[in-house]
């Protein structure tokens, strides 16, 4: 797809600048080793206007992945969503993807940098994976260890294995990709957190393993206020095998179900498994529409 025009603007260092004419360090730390941290909000039309959902909790995710790998981050996440919004109506946008990006500086050592620039891009994107339920599979790359990166950081250069995951699922003809840990449990999609439901419980991997997802904590409270019981398990393929329905969450995804795992497809009707209660409620909330029913 198309992500920007010869009309779109970005946010660069503090200005307003056409995406097309907007320059990049070729000697930057970023470019060569993926030295960069970004995260991924929504907007959303709403009866209230244009709203980036839960705006505060993602640049504040953005400055303590920064934080993690030693990237400078100098900027005051108010200013911030402040210019993201500023972007949204230069570029007429009411509904929109957003990703700011912090990137380094110029530096070809394997040494933090000393410098960092901050981009802000936005354009419209459906839902990152359709809206049809998905085929997914295990697959053979696995989830970061732990004790080799901050893996709850949201830092370009681990995103890698998300690509080498996604691509070979697709060859394999299924949607996403499952990644496990690196002691074999279920850990999490390449750019979501997965959720299974087994005799009327949801259970999710705990997040010593996954990314801890903002999307993932939104499902957690709406469970929680919903009266259903959650809880935080580690999971083992055969449990993804032989529960009732599954679904995966993410901000750029939002909520999506799962129809099949490998070869095993799941039993339940989605639009009878708590999954689809929790889709439903979860854009209700998006969409700041407060009158609605939820159908268990």
């Amino acid at each position: 797809m198309q992500y920007y025009n010869q009309d779109t603007l970005i946010y660069l260092n503090g200005e307003f600048v056409k995406a097309s004419e907007a320059k990049v360090d070729l000697f930057g730390q970023s470019l060569h080793y993926g030295y960069s941290a970004f995260e991924g909000l929504r907007a959303y039309s709403t009866h209230n206007g244009t709203r980036i959902f839960k705006a505060e909790e993602h640049f504040a995710r953005l400055q303590r992945s920064c934080e993690a790998i030693s990237l400078p981050y100098t900027w005051k996440n108010s200013t911030l969503i402040e210019k993201s919004y500023e972007l949204l109506e230069a570029n007429n946008l009411r509904a929109a993807y957003i990703r700011p990006l912090v990137f380094s500086g110029s530096n070809m050592h394997l040494t933090t940098s000393e410098d960092a620039h901050i981009m802000i891009a936005a354009w419209e994107w459906a839902p990152y994976l359709g809206q049809n339920l998905l085929r997914v599979n295990i697959s053979s790359v696995e989830r970061p260890n732990p004790k080799s990166f901050h893996i709850n950081a949201k830092v370009s250069g681990q995103y890698i294995n998300s690509i080498l995951a996604t691509s070979d699922s697709i060859k394999k003809g299924f949607d996403e990709a499952i990644l496990l840990d690196h002691e074999g449990f279920v850990s999490q999609a390449s750019s979501e957190n997965i959720f299974i439901e087994k005799d009327l419980k949801i259970y999710t991997p705990p997040v010593d393993h996954v990314f801890p997802g903002i999307t993932r904590q939104t499902v957690i409270a709406i469970c929680r206020q919903l009266g259903f019981d959650i809880m935080e398990k580690k999971l083992t393929i055969q449990d993804l095998y032989t529960a009732d329905s599954a679904f995966l969450s993410g901000t750029a995804a939002e909520i999506i179900g799962i129809k099949q795992v490998d070869h095993v497809r799941y039993p339940e009707e989605w639009e009878h498994t708590i999954g689809a209660s929790i889709q439903r409620k979860y854009k209700n909330l998006v969409l700041e529409q407060e009158n609605y029913e939820v159908i268990i």
